[in-house]
Protein backbone atom coordinates (compact mmCIF):
# COMPACT_ATOMS: atom_id res chain seq x y z
CA UNK A 1 0.00 0.00 0.00
CA UNK A 2 1.43 3.26 -0.90
CA UNK A 3 2.81 6.00 1.83
CA UNK A 4 0.61 8.84 1.98
CA UNK A 5 3.33 10.70 3.07
CA UNK A 6 5.63 10.04 0.04
CA UNK A 7 6.30 13.36 -1.97
CA UNK A 8 4.58 11.45 -5.23
CA UNK A 9 1.23 12.23 -3.64
CA UNK A 10 0.89 15.18 -5.47
CA UNK A 11 -2.56 15.99 -4.27
CA UNK A 12 -1.58 16.42 -1.01
CA UNK A 13 -0.69 20.09 -2.37
CA UNK A 14 -3.95 20.97 -3.04
CA UNK A 15 -5.51 20.83 -0.43
CA UNK A 16 -2.40 21.99 2.27
CA UNK A 17 -5.01 23.26 4.71
CA UNK A 18 -9.13 21.81 5.61
CA UNK A 19 -11.16 22.90 2.88
CA UNK A 20 -13.35 26.00 3.81
CA UNK A 21 -16.61 26.10 1.68
CA UNK A 22 -20.29 25.91 0.68
CA UNK A 23 -22.28 22.48 -0.07
CA UNK A 24 -25.58 23.02 -2.34
CA UNK A 25 -27.14 19.66 -0.75
CA UNK A 26 -28.49 20.52 2.66
CA UNK A 27 -30.42 23.65 1.94
CA UNK A 28 -31.29 22.38 -1.56
CA UNK A 29 -31.15 18.98 -1.78
CA UNK A 30 -31.15 17.43 -5.58
CA UNK A 31 -33.53 20.74 -7.12
CA UNK A 32 -31.16 23.48 -6.56
CA UNK A 33 -31.35 25.71 -9.92
CA UNK A 34 -28.41 27.68 -11.10
CA UNK A 35 -29.99 31.18 -9.70
CA UNK A 36 -30.16 29.34 -6.69
CA UNK A 37 -26.60 28.37 -6.77
CA UNK A 38 -25.32 32.22 -8.37
CA UNK A 39 -27.11 33.87 -5.11
CA UNK A 40 -25.13 31.90 -2.64
CA UNK A 41 -22.16 32.48 -4.59
CA UNK A 42 -22.57 36.02 -4.42
CA UNK A 43 -23.27 35.89 -1.07
CA UNK A 44 -20.30 33.37 -0.44
CA UNK A 45 -18.03 36.55 -2.08
CA UNK A 46 -19.32 38.75 0.04
CA UNK A 47 -19.69 37.68 3.72
CA UNK A 48 -16.94 34.20 3.72
CA UNK A 49 -14.28 34.69 1.27
CA UNK A 50 -12.60 37.43 2.88
CA UNK A 51 -12.12 35.12 5.80
CA UNK A 52 -10.68 32.83 3.67
CA UNK A 53 -13.45 30.36 2.57
CA UNK A 54 -13.45 29.83 -1.38
CA UNK A 55 -14.88 26.08 -2.32
CA UNK A 56 -18.66 26.46 -4.19
CA UNK A 57 -19.91 22.73 -4.59
CA UNK A 58 -22.80 22.15 -6.46
CA UNK A 59 -24.47 18.96 -5.03
CA UNK A 60 -26.13 15.62 -6.52
CA UNK A 61 -28.34 15.34 -9.44
CA UNK A 62 -27.62 18.30 -11.75
CA UNK A 63 -28.16 16.11 -14.82
CA UNK A 64 -31.48 15.67 -13.63
CA UNK A 65 -34.44 17.85 -15.05
CA UNK A 66 -37.09 18.02 -12.33
CA UNK A 67 -35.69 16.42 -8.88
CA UNK A 68 -38.61 17.65 -6.88
CA UNK A 69 -38.34 18.25 -3.54
CA UNK A 70 -37.93 14.50 -2.82
CA UNK A 71 -34.67 12.44 -1.11
CA UNK A 72 -33.20 10.88 -3.74
CA UNK A 73 -35.19 11.50 -7.12
CA UNK A 74 -34.88 7.93 -8.83
CA UNK A 75 -35.57 6.95 -12.44
CA UNK A 76 -38.62 5.06 -13.18
CA UNK A 77 -39.08 2.34 -15.50
CA UNK A 78 -37.82 3.16 -19.06
CA UNK A 79 -34.74 5.47 -17.26
CA UNK A 80 -37.41 8.14 -17.04
CA UNK A 81 -36.52 10.75 -16.66
CA UNK A 82 -33.80 10.98 -19.03
CA UNK A 83 -30.74 12.16 -17.47
CA UNK A 84 -28.85 14.69 -19.51
CA UNK A 85 -25.72 13.35 -21.34
CA UNK A 86 -23.44 13.26 -24.37
CA UNK A 87 -23.26 10.89 -27.24
CA UNK A 88 -20.53 9.17 -24.74
CA UNK A 89 -23.02 8.75 -22.18
CA UNK A 90 -21.56 11.50 -19.64
CA UNK A 91 -23.89 13.10 -17.67
CA UNK A 92 -24.40 17.02 -18.89
CA UNK A 93 -26.25 19.75 -16.61
CA UNK A 94 -29.77 19.59 -17.71
CA UNK A 95 -30.69 22.60 -18.91
CA UNK A 96 -34.55 22.99 -17.63
CA UNK A 97 -32.57 23.91 -13.86
CA UNK A 98 -28.98 25.06 -15.48
CA UNK A 99 -29.93 27.52 -18.95
CA UNK A 100 -26.29 28.76 -19.29
CA UNK A 101 -25.45 25.02 -19.86
CA UNK A 102 -27.63 24.75 -23.55
CA UNK A 103 -26.16 24.19 -26.58
CA UNK A 104 -22.99 21.98 -25.20
CA UNK A 105 -21.58 24.75 -22.91
CA UNK A 106 -21.73 21.95 -20.17
CA UNK A 107 -21.10 23.56 -16.43
CA UNK A 108 -17.99 25.93 -17.84
CA UNK A 109 -20.39 29.26 -17.32
CA UNK A 110 -21.55 28.17 -14.20
CA UNK A 111 -17.50 27.19 -13.15
CA UNK A 112 -16.85 31.06 -14.85
CA UNK A 113 -19.63 32.84 -13.14
CA UNK A 114 -17.39 30.98 -9.66
CA UNK A 115 -14.51 31.64 -10.91
CA UNK A 116 -14.94 35.22 -11.79
CA UNK A 117 -15.90 36.01 -8.16
CA UNK A 118 -11.77 34.68 -6.83
CA UNK A 119 -13.78 31.37 -5.82
CA UNK A 120 -13.04 27.74 -6.77
CA UNK A 121 -16.22 25.72 -8.06
CA UNK A 122 -16.91 21.78 -6.72
CA UNK A 123 -19.16 19.34 -8.56
CA UNK A 124 -20.85 16.51 -6.45
CA UNK A 125 -20.70 12.79 -9.17
CA UNK A 126 -21.68 9.38 -8.37
CA UNK A 127 -20.00 6.45 -8.41
CA UNK A 128 -19.90 4.60 -12.05
CA UNK A 129 -21.97 5.26 -15.35
CA UNK A 130 -24.97 6.27 -15.83
CA UNK A 131 -27.26 3.02 -16.49
CA UNK A 132 -29.27 4.18 -19.38
CA UNK A 133 -25.98 4.80 -20.76
CA UNK A 134 -25.43 1.07 -20.44
CA UNK A 135 -29.00 0.41 -21.83
CA UNK A 136 -27.97 2.48 -25.17
CA UNK A 137 -24.80 0.57 -25.12
CA UNK A 138 -23.40 4.07 -25.81
CA UNK A 139 -19.37 4.17 -27.01
CA UNK A 140 -16.94 5.51 -24.12
CA UNK A 141 -14.94 8.16 -24.79
CA UNK A 142 -11.07 7.06 -26.05
CA UNK A 143 -11.32 3.54 -26.26
CA UNK A 144 -12.69 0.64 -28.29
CA UNK A 145 -15.58 -0.27 -25.41
CA UNK A 146 -19.12 0.46 -25.20
CA UNK A 147 -20.76 0.98 -21.56
CA UNK A 148 -21.71 -2.52 -21.73
CA UNK A 149 -18.82 -4.18 -21.51
CA UNK A 150 -17.34 -1.98 -19.03
CA UNK A 151 -20.54 -1.81 -16.40
CA UNK A 152 -21.12 -3.70 -13.42
CA UNK A 153 -24.59 -4.31 -12.66
CA UNK A 154 -24.41 -5.73 -9.55
CA UNK A 155 -22.58 -2.65 -8.35
CA UNK A 156 -25.43 -0.49 -7.46
CA UNK A 157 -26.07 2.65 -5.09
CA UNK A 158 -29.02 1.72 -2.36
CA UNK A 159 -30.19 5.05 -2.36
CA UNK A 160 -30.19 6.51 -6.02
CA UNK A 161 -30.31 4.28 -8.94
CA UNK A 162 -29.03 6.47 -11.69
CA UNK A 163 -25.67 4.57 -12.20
CA UNK A 164 -24.07 1.31 -12.22
CA UNK A 165 -20.08 0.94 -10.84
CA UNK A 166 -17.56 0.28 -13.26
CA UNK A 167 -15.62 -3.04 -13.58
CA UNK A 168 -12.07 -2.18 -13.09
CA UNK A 169 -10.99 -5.25 -14.07
CA UNK A 170 -12.21 -4.84 -17.24
CA UNK A 171 -9.48 -3.56 -19.53
CA UNK A 172 -10.70 -0.73 -20.67
CA UNK A 173 -12.45 0.81 -17.81
CA UNK A 174 -10.17 3.47 -16.61
CA UNK A 175 -11.08 4.95 -19.84
CA UNK A 176 -14.93 6.06 -18.30
CA UNK A 177 -13.35 8.12 -15.80
CA UNK A 178 -10.91 9.30 -17.64
CA UNK A 179 -13.69 10.72 -20.14
CA UNK A 180 -15.34 12.28 -17.34
CA UNK A 181 -12.83 13.95 -16.04
CA UNK A 182 -11.22 14.94 -19.25
CA UNK A 183 -14.94 16.72 -18.97
CA UNK A 184 -14.98 18.48 -15.68
CA UNK A 185 -11.33 19.71 -16.35
CA UNK A 186 -13.13 21.34 -19.97
CA UNK A 187 -15.40 22.88 -17.25
CA UNK A 188 -13.07 24.36 -14.71
CA UNK A 189 -14.01 22.29 -12.22
CA UNK A 190 -11.71 22.78 -8.79
CA UNK A 191 -13.18 19.84 -6.15
CA UNK A 192 -14.52 16.86 -6.58
CA UNK A 193 -17.49 15.19 -4.19
CA UNK A 194 -17.17 11.66 -5.12
CA UNK A 195 -20.62 9.67 -3.72
CA UNK A 196 -21.42 5.93 -3.42
CA UNK A 197 -18.06 5.08 -3.21
CA UNK A 198 -16.60 5.47 0.45
CA UNK A 199 -18.88 2.79 2.40
CA UNK A 200 -22.85 1.79 1.64
CA UNK A 201 -22.29 -0.48 5.06
CA UNK A 202 -22.50 -3.25 4.88
CA UNK A 203 -21.55 -3.38 1.64
CA UNK A 204 -17.87 -2.56 0.14
CA UNK A 205 -15.42 -0.26 0.11
CA UNK A 206 -14.76 0.14 -3.79
CA UNK A 207 -10.88 0.91 -3.51
CA UNK A 208 -10.27 0.13 -7.46
CA UNK A 209 -12.84 2.87 -8.47
CA UNK A 210 -11.52 5.49 -6.12
CA UNK A 211 -7.95 4.56 -7.33
CA UNK A 212 -9.67 4.97 -11.10
CA UNK A 213 -10.70 8.32 -9.75
CA UNK A 214 -7.71 9.29 -8.60
CA UNK A 215 -5.79 8.58 -12.00
CA UNK A 216 -8.06 10.18 -13.66
CA UNK A 217 -7.62 13.15 -11.79
CA UNK A 218 -3.89 13.26 -12.14
CA UNK A 219 -4.16 12.47 -16.04
CA UNK A 220 -6.55 15.37 -16.67
CA UNK A 221 -4.27 18.25 -16.27
CA UNK A 222 -6.56 20.16 -13.49
CA UNK A 223 -5.78 20.20 -10.21
CA UNK A 224 -8.87 18.66 -8.28
CA UNK A 225 -9.61 18.39 -4.70
CA UNK A 226 -11.05 14.99 -3.93
CA UNK A 227 -13.51 14.28 -1.40
CA UNK A 228 -15.13 10.97 -0.46
CA UNK A 229 -18.89 10.10 0.53
CA UNK A 230 -20.94 8.95 2.45
CA UNK A 231 -19.49 7.85 5.64
CA UNK A 232 -18.46 5.83 7.69
CA UNK A 233 -15.21 5.35 6.32
CA UNK A 234 -13.79 2.28 7.81
CA UNK A 235 -10.56 3.38 9.85
CA UNK A 236 -8.55 0.69 8.68
CA UNK A 237 -8.38 2.21 5.33
CA UNK A 238 -6.80 5.35 6.39
CA UNK A 239 -3.37 5.05 4.71
CA UNK A 240 -5.33 4.19 1.35
CA UNK A 241 -7.32 7.15 1.61
CA UNK A 242 -4.89 9.26 2.23
CA UNK A 243 -3.30 7.91 -0.67
CA UNK A 244 -5.94 8.70 -2.98
CA UNK A 245 -8.28 11.24 -1.83
CA UNK A 246 -7.85 14.89 0.22
CA UNK A 247 -10.94 14.51 2.39
CA UNK A 248 -13.14 11.17 3.42
CA UNK A 249 -16.46 11.40 5.46
CA UNK A 250 -16.13 9.95 8.73
CA UNK A 251 -19.90 9.58 9.25
CA UNK A 252 -23.02 8.98 7.66
CA UNK A 253 -24.91 12.02 6.84
CA UNK A 254 -24.86 14.95 9.79
CA UNK A 255 -27.95 16.62 10.77
CA UNK A 256 -29.11 19.08 13.11
CA UNK A 257 -29.69 16.83 15.98
CA UNK A 258 -27.70 17.23 19.44
CA UNK A 259 -27.85 13.03 19.36
CA UNK A 260 -25.63 13.21 16.26
CA UNK A 261 -23.36 15.99 17.29
CA UNK A 262 -22.24 13.85 20.59
CA UNK A 263 -21.72 10.75 18.12
CA UNK A 264 -19.45 12.83 16.30
CA UNK A 265 -17.04 13.24 19.21
CA UNK A 266 -16.19 9.18 18.95
CA UNK A 267 -15.74 9.25 15.38
CA UNK A 268 -13.41 12.80 15.57
CA UNK A 269 -11.21 10.86 18.49
CA UNK A 270 -11.15 7.36 16.16
CA UNK A 271 -9.89 9.47 13.54
CA UNK A 272 -7.04 10.69 15.96
CA UNK A 273 -3.62 11.12 13.85
CA UNK A 274 -4.56 9.84 10.68
CA UNK A 275 -5.31 13.27 8.95
CA UNK A 276 -2.62 15.99 8.32
CA UNK A 277 -1.50 18.14 5.81
CA UNK A 278 -3.35 17.16 1.86
CA UNK A 279 -5.54 14.26 3.91
CA UNK A 280 -8.01 15.25 6.33
CA UNK A 281 -11.04 12.93 7.74
CA UNK A 282 -14.43 15.21 7.34
CA UNK A 283 -17.42 15.50 9.98
CA UNK A 284 -19.56 16.55 7.27
CA UNK A 285 -21.43 19.74 6.54
CA UNK A 286 -22.51 22.39 8.62
CA UNK A 287 -26.49 22.38 9.05
CA UNK A 288 -26.58 26.15 9.98
CA UNK A 289 -29.26 28.79 8.75
CA UNK A 290 -32.03 28.14 6.80
CA UNK A 291 -31.65 24.62 5.39
CA UNK A 292 -34.11 21.67 4.07
CA UNK A 293 -35.58 24.26 1.46
CA UNK A 294 -36.07 21.30 -1.10
CA UNK A 295 -35.63 18.83 0.96
CA UNK A 296 -33.75 15.80 1.52
CA UNK A 297 -34.52 15.20 5.28
CA UNK A 298 -37.12 16.98 7.17
CA UNK A 299 -39.39 20.34 6.29
CA UNK A 300 -38.05 23.78 5.54
CA UNK A 301 -36.44 24.92 8.95
CA UNK A 302 -33.82 27.22 10.89
CA UNK A 303 -31.33 24.67 12.20
CA UNK A 304 -32.77 22.92 15.42
CA UNK A 305 -29.39 23.17 17.11
CA UNK A 306 -29.38 26.02 19.88
CA UNK A 307 -26.64 28.60 19.48
CA UNK A 308 -24.49 26.77 22.18
CA UNK A 309 -24.78 23.62 19.74
CA UNK A 310 -24.13 25.88 17.07
CA UNK A 311 -20.53 26.87 19.02
CA UNK A 312 -19.85 23.24 20.08
CA UNK A 313 -19.77 21.97 16.62
CA UNK A 314 -17.81 24.36 15.24
CA UNK A 315 -15.02 24.43 17.93
CA UNK A 316 -15.33 20.43 17.62
CA UNK A 317 -15.00 21.00 13.44
CA UNK A 318 -12.21 23.73 14.39
CA UNK A 319 -10.06 21.85 17.21
CA UNK A 320 -9.84 18.64 15.43
CA UNK A 321 -9.04 19.86 11.85
CA UNK A 322 -11.92 18.83 10.17
CA UNK A 323 -12.81 20.88 6.26
CA UNK A 324 -15.61 23.34 6.92
CA UNK A 325 -18.29 23.17 4.48
CA UNK A 326 -21.87 25.74 5.42
CA UNK A 327 -24.76 23.92 4.44
CA UNK A 328 -27.39 26.41 5.19
CA UNK A 329 -28.85 28.83 2.40
CA UNK A 330 -26.61 31.94 2.55
CA UNK A 331 -29.02 34.47 1.24
CA UNK A 332 -30.99 33.95 4.10
CA UNK A 333 -28.24 33.19 6.86
CA UNK A 334 -28.86 35.96 9.42
CA UNK A 335 -24.95 37.84 11.32
CA UNK A 336 -24.73 35.41 13.69
CA UNK A 337 -24.43 32.86 11.79
CA UNK A 338 -21.71 34.20 9.43
CA UNK A 339 -20.15 35.37 13.29
CA UNK A 340 -19.48 31.72 14.16
CA UNK A 341 -17.54 31.26 10.48
CA UNK A 342 -15.42 34.19 10.42
CA UNK A 343 -14.09 33.93 13.75
CA UNK A 344 -10.49 34.46 12.79
CA UNK A 345 -8.88 33.21 15.59
CA UNK A 346 -11.25 30.10 15.96
CA UNK A 347 -10.76 29.85 11.81
CA UNK A 348 -7.15 30.05 13.02
CA UNK A 349 -7.15 26.90 15.12
CA UNK A 350 -8.68 25.33 12.23
CA UNK A 351 -6.11 26.16 9.42
CA UNK A 352 -3.06 26.24 11.58
CA UNK A 353 -3.72 23.76 14.17
CA UNK A 354 -1.46 20.73 14.45
CA UNK A 355 -1.60 17.00 15.94
CA UNK A 356 -4.82 17.18 17.76
CA UNK A 357 -6.34 15.10 20.43
CA UNK A 358 -8.76 14.55 22.87
CA UNK A 359 -7.07 15.32 26.20
CA UNK A 360 -9.42 13.23 28.02
CA UNK A 361 -13.19 12.09 28.58
CA UNK A 362 -14.69 11.83 32.00
CA UNK A 363 -18.84 11.00 31.26
CA UNK A 364 -20.07 13.72 29.32
CA UNK A 365 -17.45 16.48 30.39
CA UNK A 366 -14.70 16.47 27.37
CA UNK A 367 -11.43 18.16 26.51
CA UNK A 368 -9.11 18.20 23.22
CA UNK A 369 -5.68 19.97 22.68
CA UNK A 370 -3.65 20.54 19.29
CA UNK A 371 -0.66 22.52 19.25
CA UNK A 372 -0.28 26.08 17.44
CA UNK A 373 1.74 26.54 14.46
CA UNK A 374 4.55 28.54 16.37
CA UNK A 375 4.83 25.50 18.06
CA UNK A 376 4.76 26.91 21.98
CA UNK A 377 1.14 27.87 22.19
CA UNK A 378 -1.72 25.12 22.37
CA UNK A 379 -5.58 25.57 21.37
CA UNK A 380 -7.55 24.21 24.02
CA UNK A 381 -11.10 23.22 23.64
CA UNK A 382 -13.46 22.28 26.89
CA UNK A 383 -17.03 20.78 26.14
CA UNK A 384 -19.89 19.86 28.50
CA UNK A 385 -22.16 17.39 26.61
CA UNK A 386 -24.56 17.06 29.63
CA UNK A 387 -28.03 18.66 30.06
CA UNK A 388 -27.10 21.19 33.15
CA UNK A 389 -23.96 23.87 33.80
CA UNK A 390 -20.90 22.09 34.98
CA UNK A 391 -17.39 23.12 35.42
CA UNK A 392 -15.15 21.48 32.95
CA UNK A 393 -11.69 21.15 34.50
CA UNK A 394 -7.78 21.03 32.98
CA UNK A 395 -4.85 20.16 35.13
CA UNK A 396 -2.12 22.05 33.43
CA UNK A 397 0.49 18.75 34.29
CA UNK A 398 -2.11 17.37 31.75
CA UNK A 399 -0.61 20.14 28.78
CA UNK A 400 3.05 20.11 29.59
CA UNK A 401 3.13 24.21 29.35
CA UNK A 402 4.40 24.76 32.79
CA UNK A 403 2.37 25.67 35.91
CA UNK A 404 1.45 29.06 35.05
CA UNK A 405 -0.21 29.60 31.36
CA UNK A 406 -2.12 32.83 29.99
CA UNK A 407 -5.89 32.36 28.62
CA UNK A 408 -7.42 33.85 25.49
CA UNK A 409 -10.98 32.88 24.87
CA UNK A 410 -11.20 32.76 21.06
CA UNK A 411 -14.84 33.18 20.75
CA UNK A 412 -14.75 36.15 22.40
CA UNK A 413 -11.16 37.29 21.75
CA UNK A 414 -11.20 38.46 24.76
CA UNK A 415 -7.70 37.92 27.37
CA UNK A 416 -8.10 36.10 30.13
CA UNK A 417 -5.18 36.62 32.36
CA UNK A 418 -2.81 34.21 33.98
CA UNK A 419 -3.80 30.64 35.23
CA UNK A 420 -1.85 28.83 37.72
CA UNK A 421 -2.19 25.03 38.00
CA UNK A 422 -5.72 24.37 36.87
CA UNK A 423 -9.03 25.62 35.23
CA UNK A 424 -11.96 24.75 35.46
CA UNK A 425 -14.70 27.02 33.43
CA UNK A 426 -18.29 26.77 34.09
CA UNK A 427 -19.72 25.78 30.81
CA UNK A 428 -23.49 25.51 29.81
CA UNK A 429 -25.82 22.78 28.58
CA UNK A 430 -24.24 21.33 25.36
CA UNK A 431 -21.97 24.30 25.90
CA UNK A 432 -18.08 24.61 24.83
CA UNK A 433 -15.05 26.89 25.17
CA UNK A 434 -11.79 27.58 22.61
CA UNK A 435 -8.75 28.84 24.10
CA UNK A 436 -5.18 29.42 23.32
CA UNK A 437 -2.82 29.50 25.79
CA UNK A 438 0.81 30.56 26.17
CA UNK A 439 3.05 29.81 28.86
CA UNK A 440 3.34 32.61 31.32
Amino acid sequence: MADPTQPDHKHHSWAPKPPLGWNSFICYGSSVTEDQFKANVDAFAEKLAPSGWEYCVLDFCWSHPDPGPVANPNQESGFRPRLACDQWGRLLPAPERFPSSADGAGLKPLADYVHARGLKFGLHIMRGIPRQAVEDNLPVKGSDFNAAAIADPSSTCTWLNHMYGVNMETGEAQAWYDSIFELYAEWGVDYIKADDILTDYPGPYHAAEIEAIRSAIDKCGRPMVLSLSPGPAPVNRAAHLAANANLWRMSADFWDRWEKLREMFYFCNAWTGLGDSGYWPDADMLPLGRIALCGPEGPPRSSQFTPEEQKTMITLWSIFRSPLMMGGDLPATGEETFALLTNREVLEANQEGRNPYQLYRHQHLVAWVSEAASGRDRYLALFNLGDRAEPVPVRFSQLDRGSRLHFRDLWSGKDLGVMNNQYAPELPPHGSALYRITPA
